[in-house]
């Protein structure tokens, strides 16, 4: 599925480096003055508040785009919340992938009870397009609730050990959130981890299952896509 390319229209610096300083945001634990002395040892002076507006500007257009690419999701959904402190305050994030560990949509929300969960559903089945075999979450009893309500025909596996696939692909979530030190507002923590998980997965193929070569091949076929993504790639090249 084609989209349409973004615009750079209006700014000053070069596409390439601003696709670049998007990736290091959004693919390595970095803050936006990390991100900026990276640059700098680059020969790049580029401050951290435009880094910033650039990754808002354009991390989920392209978070958008490479989900677009991707194959349809598997028929296994591995659904789980967790906790995360927002200015202070709890509030949980919602989350499902599939059995490959693809993420398939991610909310943050205030409660885990059956609203909450009967609103992520709807969403998750709106996003994907698609309806899973059977969706696979932890003892949470609001689940069963809005499982009911929403997907009745669907199997429902309820079974903590069952959702190791969903517990281990947040770590990325984890480690980035102790990075930025915590988030500052709930609209901030949505529109960051959007982006975040749509970008930063495409960049982490399952490496312990893969050679060194297959790896590398991989990862040079994910930079292209990535740059397609960007329009690096429409860009003439030079003689």
């Amino acid at each position: 599925m084609s989209s349409a390319s973004p615009s750079y229209k209006g700014h000053r610096y070069p596409v390439e480096i601003i696709s670049h300083c998007v990736w290091l945001y959004f693919r390595f634990p970095l803050s936006f003055r990390e991100a900026e002395e990276l640059m700098l040892e680059r020969g790049v002076v580029v401050s951290y508040e435009t880094v910033r507006r650039w990754c808002l500007k354009f991390g989920q257009a392209y978070a958008d785009s490479l989900r677009r690419r991707r194959p349809r999701p598997g028929d296994k959904w591995h659904l789980d919340e967790v906790f995360i402190t927002i200015n202070g305050e709890q509030k949980y994030l919602w989350r499902a992938v599939d059995q490959d560990g693809n993420v398939l949509d991610i909310l943050v929300q205030n409660r885990r009870d059956k609203t909450a969960a009967r609103r992520f559903l709807r969403r998750l089945l709106k996003e994907t397009g698609s309806v899973p075999r059977v969706v696979v979450t932890d003892k949470l009893r609001s689940y069963g609730a809005a499982h009911r309500e929403i997907m009745p025909s669907v199997e429902h596996r309820s079974h903590k050990g069952l959702n190791n696939r969903a517990e281990n692909s947040r770590q990325p979530t984890r480690q980035r959130e102790r990075a930025v030190k915590g988030f500052r507002s709930t609209g901030g923590a949505q529109r960051f981890l959007a982006a975040f998980s749509g970008i930063s997965p495409h960049f982490r193929p399952r490496r312990h299952l893969m050679s060194a070569p297959n790896y590398r091949a991989e990862m040079t076929v994910r930079f292209a896509i990535w740059d397609q993504v960007t329009s690096v790639a429409s860009l003439p090249t030079m003689p």
